[in-house]
């Protein structure tokens, strides 16, 4: 993996299909290696995202055929203290805690390497779609010599295992698609060709689904991550909502429902 040498300092574009948002991390010229002011420009999106009721569903994808994101922009620890360090992790378990916890389906869609934080970054949404060049891995025992948080080790252990995250940390070896997917990391692998139009096909039908339904689907699978089985508020929340009466009465009548989120 080479990356060119750039003072772009990228951005993350928004897009939007219907009820499908798109966001782009785009640094084409470093393999959309993020920058800073990328990775504030990824919150700031997501904090406006999590209440437009307009949105279903969210993708990240990575600008060009290259990359999702070839981690961190390296050129941004030169001079780097160990309290520097401690902002620096803090600060991306806060953008990649809220990229979890945001409050619709979140899909990766990963064309080449996903690496280091761009591997994070896809760690944290709920599915994963990849080409079959992709790439995945945490090589930082070979090159900067740097850690994650203890968060991160915890997600990355939770999405391929105990045994196979230490194996990856301690060797720096790069997993591809078919590895990923016979792991369970992807979901599925797509031709290069219409992969973005594949991804966003999935997406558009995600949207079309009980949005309630959805939503308690995630929540129930952040709670069971974090050992907490109350349950009944969302059980409440779902079967007493106008959607799930509407679902009733399209069976009954024999027509498609109309979910409104409500």
């Amino acid at each position: 993996m080479s990356v060119e040498k750039t003072n772009e300092v990228g951005r993350v574009i928004l897009d939007r299909f219907e009820s499908v948002a798109q966001l782009t991390l785009s640094r084409k010229s470093a393999l959309n290696a993020m920058t800073w002011e990328m990775y504030q420009q990824l919150e700031e999106h997501l904090i406006n995202l999590e209440n437009d009721n307009s949105i279903r569903i969210l993708v990240i994808r990575g600008d060009g055929d290259k990359a999702l994101a070839a981690g961190t922009d390296i050129s941004q620890f030169k001079g780097f203290t160990d309290k520097d360090g401690i902002s620096y992790e803090h600060t991306i378990d806060r953008i990649i805690n809220r990229l979890e916890a945001f409050p619709k389906p979140t899909i990766a869609a990963i064309n080449g390497y996903a690496v280091g934080g761009g591997l994070i970054i896809a760690t944290a949404c709920d599915l994963r779609y990849g080409t079959s060049n992709a790439k995945f891995g945490v090589p930082i025992s070979r090159t900067l010599g740097n850690c994650l948080s203890i968060h991160n080790y915890q997600r990355l252990a939770k999405a391929i295992g105990v045994m196979r995250t230490k194996e990856l940390l301690y060797t720096a070896r790069l997993i591809s698609a078919e590895e990923a997917l016979s792991i369970g990391f992807l979901t599925d692998i797509f031709k290069e060709e219409d992969f973005f139009s594949k991804v966003l096909e999935i997406a558009l039908k995600i949207s079309k689904r009980a949005p309630l339904t959805i939503g308690a689907t995630k929540e129930a699978f952040r709670r069971i991550n974090r050992n907490h089985f109350e349950f009944d508020d969302m059980i409440s929340k779902v079967y007493g909502s106008k959607d799930f009466a509407e679902g009733v009465a399209a069976y009954l009548e024999k027509r498609s429902p109309v979910w409104r989120g409500e």
